[in-house]
């Protein structure tokens, strides 16, 4: 059933946008923590095995490319 009261429907609107907003805070700070989990094993893997490490990193900083292309297309 569609609600005919446009002040509730804004209340509602109000609602799920700070719903998503706080989802996306919390995946911030997920990511910002996983972030250092990353750059630990970066640093292990170039210590160890920095040849394999370089190939790694080069196809890792492809896909980002193709998602930051991805992206582009969602903003223009």
């Amino acid at each position: 059933m569609l609600c005919s009261n446009p002040a509730k429907i804004n209340s509602m609107e109000k609602d799920r946008t700070e719903h998503y907003l706080k989802i996306i805070d919390e995946v911030e700070r997920v990511r910002t923590r996983n972030n250092v989990n990353w750059m630990d094993v970066l640093r292990l893997a170039f210590r160890y095995a920095p040849d394999e490490a370089k190939g790694l990193m080069k196809k890792i900083n492809q896909e980002d490319d193709r998602i930051s292309a991805l992206f582009k297309q969602l903003s223009e």
